[in-house]
């Protein structure tokens, strides 16, 4: 009569250790992403941080990266910060007149 208490007690047991796995697998999998896209950063490369801040690459070394975040001004951030690279190319903002944005009137 107790032929399915085995097989579910099995399955109680098993499944936290294959969720255990696979958060195991899938974080050695992003570190292992973020240690070949460090490695893949040169200078002169358009990049976004971690906090948003879009900047270019003048420098770097094994700790930091020195970003250009606009003409003349560098900021060092640690390498670890620089998220993503830029897309190559950004959709021009629209065209838009101030006339666009006021309110109508009798509204």
């Amino acid at each position: 009569m107790d032929t399915g208490n085995g097989a579910s007690s099995l399955i109680i047991l098993a499944l936290p250790l294959m969720l255990l796995g696979w958060m195991f697998w899938s974080a050695n999998r992003r570190t292992k992403q973020m240690r070949q896209f460090n490695s893949s950063l040169n200078v002169g490369d358009q990049v976004v941080t971690s906090s948003g801040i879009f900047g270019t690459i003048r420098h770097l070394d094994d700790i930091s990266a020195h970003l250009e975040v606009a003409e003349g001004l560098i900021i060092r951030f640690d390498r670890r910060a620089v998220a993503m690279k830029q897309a190559d190319v950004t959709a021009p903002p629209p065209n838009r007149t101030p006339s666009d944005d006021a309110p109508q009137s009798g509204q």
